[in-house]
């Protein structure tokens, strides 16, 4: 504590020599004027004095013949002078502080992650209709709404989680199979009415295998079908004793069913055609975008006709998560020439092998399997036409409302039709009296 209060009101290292030294520290003592950190130095000392106490000490160095020199200042009096000559700086710093204490007021960047289904520029668009935009209050954001927006307008978004982290707002959510959602939603809303689903098939095909966990199967294995034929019902028959049908127990037919069906591709390639031929000539032009406005540096030189271009941007941050709306970057721009080319045989089949292996890629994500395919290539007119048929296995069976009515139950009749007869004589009784 003592040393925080010599340093507010400031104080000095000084240099005494002379006549008698020894007697000036003890007239400074006997005046009540303090000195600390005192070393004998030989020929002279080194000690430390209170700014307030040093205007004190010029007739005590007269008495003792004394000579001091002052070899240090320190505190917050010499600290405020030498700031008060740099006030220019001093002014810049102050104000760059408040610049960036303002700043960070702001959100500088969107950050979404999770996203799969939906993608960021749909979600960017959602956010820009919502208002939620780079270069908006962080106090303007609502969290807990913003949350619930995005619950409601994507079905498949079953959690989602927002948080501001620096410049930041960073978005987490996570997607179910939407499909799935809608088709759960409408089988129960269909067992909630009274009524089943059924599993129709949604291509024409031949049935392998089927196991069948509710509902009652109307096909077996090696069965054909056609599109829009029901593969399981979803209403199970009650009989009466003489073997008629009394009612149906409605259920959502359910079945693994695997189905053995044709998939087509087709495409065209023109034997002549257009390439890029990249001449090796290339432009590098920096660039920094302040929000929105892009500066570009100048290049030298002619620009190209025919050019691809490709930018590399980087926003600026302090820390980790205190963004910037500064990017800075480069083009990197690469002069090519238009050259037309003729396909060869081997060249087009290459190129047709390429598309049906990322069609098979397709379809194998989808879990279909591949079990034959047969290509044929053409050239008419100087076109070459590709036909390929792809023999598959794949799980089929789509949920539709059941088009089982239900049965009139008997009993139910008659009980109706004795109702009936008791209101009629309990009227005919009130006309009579």
């Amino acid at each position: 504590m003592l040393q925080v209060i010599r340093y507010l009101q400031g104080y000095l290292t000084i240099k005494v020599w002379g006549f008698s030294p020894e007697r000036f520290m003890n007239l400074c003592s006997n005046h009540h004027l303090f000195l600390w950190d005192i070393v004998n130095c030989g020929d002279y000392y080194r000690m430390n004095i209170s700014l307030k106490n040093f205007y004190r000490i010029k007739g005590l160095t007269r008495k003792t013949g004394t000579r001091v020199v002052i070899t240090g200042r320190y505190g917050l009096p010499f600290l405020s002078v030498r700031m008060w000559k740099r006030r220019i700086f001093i002014a810049g710093l102050l104000g760059s502080l408040a610049f960036w204490v303002w700043m960070s007021g702001f959100i500088w960047a969107v950050e979404i992650e999770g996203n799969y289904f939906v993608t960021t520029d749909v979600f960017q668009d959602f956010l820009e209709e919502n208002g939620i935009r780079t270069g908006m209050k962080k106090k303007e954001i609502d969290i807990e709404n913003l949350e619930k927006s995005i619950r409601e307008q994507f079905d498949i978004v079953t959690w989602t989680s927002a948080r501001i982290d620096g410049t930041r707002l960073y978005i987490q959510v996570r997607e179910n199979d939407l499909i799935r959602i809608e088709e759960k939603s409408d089988q129960k809303g269909n067992l909630e009415e009274g009524m089943g689903t059924d599993l129709a098939a949604p291509k024409d095909g031949v049935v392998v295998s089927i196991v069948t966990r509710s509902g009652v199967p109307l096909v077996s294995a090696g069965m054909e079908v056609k599109k829009g034929d029901i593969l399981v019902e979803g209403g199970v028959p009650i009989y009466n004793d003489d073997g008629t049908v009394k009612r149906y127990d409605f259920c959502v037919a359910d079945a693994d069913i695997m189905l053995q069906c044709v998939y087509s591709l087709t495409e065209e390639i023109k034997e002549k055609h257009e390439e890029k031929q990249y001449t090796g000539k290339e432009k590098k032009r920096f660039f920094v975008i302040f929000g929105t406005k892009k500066i570009s540096m100048p290049t030298l030189g002619k620009s190209f006709e025919t050019y691809d271009m490709i930018e590399e941007k980087k926003q600026l941050r302090i820390f980790k998560n205190y963004y910037f709306p500064v990017y800075i970057g480069r083009d990197l721009v690469r002069e090519y020439k238009i050259e037309e080319k003729i396909y060869t045989k081997e060249q087009v089949k290459e190129l047709f092998e390429e598309k049906i292996k990322k069609f098979i890629e397709t379809l194998q994500e989808k879990g279909v399997q591949i079990v034959e395919k047969n290509v044929t290539i053409k050239r008419v007119s100087g076109v070459f036409k590709m036909n390929a048929d792809f023999l598959a296995v794949e799980k089929t069976g789509i949920s539709q409302k059941t088009r089982i009515i239900q049965m009139e139950d008997p009993a139910i009749e008659e009980d109706s039709a004795l109702e009936d007869e008791v209101y009629a004589g309990e009227a005919q009784k009130t006309d009579g009296t």
